[in-house]
């Protein structure tokens, strides 16, 4: 049974307040586990083809009737676990990929990310790259899973300040990703996914 960590339930609580999905998991097996299941259970995200609605060939509505494929993309994840999410996934008819985001701008259903740091006060998470392919998984895929290490869980943002410090010493993307995409500026009506991923889930991995 694990120790509480007010930390990580104080989190949890704030990230749920802007919608965010958030887990424990034991370990690195079991958030790949969850990553696979979601993306299974999930209707297939699919790029919209203008003039669907118009009188086509044959051929066109065939196009326009086509379901695109899942794609989990999963860059700057360790080699091991990229390899143990594809044998999940494989039998589910999921493709696993980790590079070529640009190409795939409207077919991702799951990013999957690691999360450098997650401030318990508003329930963010922070993810830091040098690669493009880790800046677009967390903002063009449907869904954004980050897997957060319960360790690196701090209060507020002024207990990360040493962190950032170091961080903007470095050439380096680091992002603060609090609950899903959302957006007030069409009439004033609340969207979500708007301008980025629709879902947020937050998967805690407890310390041994």
């Amino acid at each position: 049974m694990s120790t509480p960590n007010p930390l990580v339930d104080r989190l949890k609580e704030k990230a749920a307040l802007v919608s965010a999905v958030v887990q424990s998991v034991a370990s690195m097996d079991e958030a790949l586990a969850y990553v696979a299941d979601l993306c299974a259970n999930k209707e297939a995200c699919q790029i919209l083809v203008s003039g669907c609605d118009a009188p086509l060939s044959t051929t066109a509505e065939a196009l326009c009737q086509t379901k695109q494929q899942k794609i989990i993309c999963a860059p700057a994840m360790a080699d091991e676990d990229v390899a143990k999410l594809k044998a999940l996934c494989d039998e589910q008819g999921i493709a696993v990929v980790t590079k070529g985001m640009r190409e795939r701008l409207g077919g991702i259903d799951i990013g999957l990310t690691m999360a450098d740091a997650g401030i318990a006060e508003t329930g963010t998470i922070v993810v830091r790259s040098t690669n493009e392919e880790v800046r677009l998984a967390t903002m063009i895929a449907e869904t954004h899973i980050a897997i957060l290490p319960a360790s690196r869980i701090v209060a507020d943002s002024y207990d990360l300040e040493p962190r950032l410090v170091e961080w903007m010493g470095q050439p380096d993307y680091t992002a603060f990703i609090t609950g899903a995409s959302r957006t007030a500026d069409i009439e004033r009506v609340l969207a979500l996914g708007v301008h980025g991923p629709l879902e947020l889930h937050i998967l805690i991995l407890e310390d041994k």
